[in-house]
């Protein structure tokens, strides 16, 4: 084996690389960065990279796309960097934000750690798994591309993410990609001094989903979080079709007319909630 001295061996160009990243604050880039700073053909680009990589300064996260690895992490040779700065490099220069549990978590809307990383995007884009890590992308039409905002991840870099209120609204539509719907009531609940339920409830009818509008509006109520007009602007949107409080669970359980909802979920668990 390698002793560590061997492995993090830098040659003059592959530390000049590395001195230009850092100091441009990039830990992520690309072989077209690479080429761009060494003035390398494309071919010595990538052999640069590849004994780079041997070596264990860079990690490799998909084709044509890498991170360095931090010095202090000695010989550690597998690191995939920031999740969020990686998911947000691997939209690979699409519209995307963060989304899903990993919006949930960034927004304090969980009490677990997270080991997926959720980015919505309209780029239909695979998911891929690096050292550990679940990469998924969530495909949503450009036109529902609103409730974004700016979020900070490191004090250098910062991240396209939902906000609280369109957090709540993809966790109604996606509950699966949350954790179910008891995670995402308890998400609501302990937002609920700041989020803005008017602007939650914008969202949903401005979406024109069913299944969001029914569980909002059901939530809303349960949990007292918005006052009767409100409600009222949900209900008017109903139609005649029943939808599950949570796709995640049986079909099964009563239905209430109020919100045309199946509740597969029992009211008493979501209730406890509050006592949490």
């Amino acid at each position: 084996m390698r002793n560590n001295q061997q492995l993090k061996t830098v040659g003059p160009q592959t530390a000049h690389l590395i001195a230009s990243l850092y100091d441009r604050a990039q830990t992520t880039f690309t072989s077209s960065d690479v080429t761009a700073i060494t003035g390398l053909e494309a071919n010595s680009a990538r052999s640069l990279v590849r004994k780079a990589e041997s070596r264990g300064l860079v990690t490799r996260l998909k084709p044509g796309l890498f991170v360095l690895v931090p010095p202090e992490l000695g010989s550690a040779t597998e690191f995939s960097g920031n999740p969020y700065l990686t998911a947000r490099a691997m939209a690979d220069g699409a519209d995307y934000y963060i989304s899903h549990s990993s919006a949930m978590e960034l927004h304090r809307m969980v009490t677990q750690p997270q080991f997926t990383v959720f980015t919505s995007t309209p780029k239909r884009l695979r998911a891929r798994t690096i050292h550990g890590t679940e990469f998924r992308f969530v495909f949503v039409q450009a036109a529902h591309m609103f409730g974004v905002g700016t979020h900070w991840v490191t004090k250098q870099d910062s991240v396209r993410t939902s906000d609280p209120e369109r957090t709540l609204i993809d966790g109604l539509r996606q509950p699966e990609y949350c954790g179910g719907i008891a995670e995402v009531a308890k998400g609501l609940w302990m937002r609920r001094e700041d989020l803005k339920t008017s602007r939650a409830i914008e969202y949903a009818l401005r979406l024109k989903v069913g299944s969001v509008i029914r569980r909002l509006g059901f939530l809303l109520e349960l949990y007292r979080l918005a006052p009767e007009p409100e409600l009222q602007r949900l209900r008017s949107a109903l139609t005649l079709t029943y939808s599950l409080l949570d796709p995640v669970m049986p079909k099964e359980g009563p239905c209430i007319a109020g919100w045309r909802l199946r509740l597969n979920v029992a009211p008493e668990e979501l209730e406890a909630i509050r006592s949490t």
